[in-house]
């Protein structure tokens, strides 16, 4: 049984792994591109009938050429399987849009830089000298648990009603330093 026949309509069906080119790719395997410079057959692209089977032929010469350029790599075997060891970098590829602008600093931070105040994060835990522990800052059981909890008594000053009521008063100037706090925010913000 001759089978030479058979072999060679199963090798015709596949091209070969060697792709000639009359000027050599550029290649930067780190990005795994490969840069074509030879000039395109325009009879063909202007045809209409063999301009896919030219172009896809094209491109399937080139993917070749850098999975070409892959195997040449050094490899190292990892638990992951066998992995090619790519080379730096050799073409720099621009941006798409400009780098962004900086952001204009605020009020606060223009004071800050010129009166040279840096910011210091503070620890969520606190001695407490009172207990003689540490205690958490802010959440659940914090230090200061508020002025209306450490000011459990308030003396009534002597050109004050004495029937007005002292906790209200305290209530309503927090209020309003709040509430000038976020209009100083806003301003900031702008």
């Amino acid at each position: 049984m001759d089978v030479t026949e058979i072999l060679q309509a199963h090798e015709a069906q596949y091209k070969p792994i060697t792709v000639e080119k009359p000027v050599p790719l550029d290649f930067d395997v780190n990005l795994l591109t490969g840069f074509d410079s030879n000039a395109l057959d325009e009879k063909i692209l202007k045809s209409k009938n063999n301009k896919e089977k030219y172009l896809l032929d094209l491109t399937r010469d080139n993917t070749q050429l850098i999975v070409n350029e892959l195997f040449k790599l050094p490899v190292t075997s990892a638990d992951t399987g066998v992995l090619a060891e790519l080379p730096p970098r050799t073409f720099t590829l621009p941006r798409e849009k400009p780098l962004p602008k900086d952001k204009p600093l605020s009020k606060w931070e223009k004071f800050a830089k010129t009166k040279g105040i840096q910011k210091r994060k503070k620890d969520r835990m606190v001695y407490d000298e009172a207990t003689g522990k540490y205690v958490p800052r802010w959440g659940y059981k914090p230090k200061e648990k508020g002025e209306l909890d450490q000011d459990w008594l308030i003396p009534v000053p002597d050109h004050v009603d004495p029937l007005e009521d002292q906790y209200e008063k305290k209530r309503e100037e927090k209020k309003a330093r709040v509430d000038k706090n976020k209009k100083q925010q806003m301003r900031n913000n702008r």
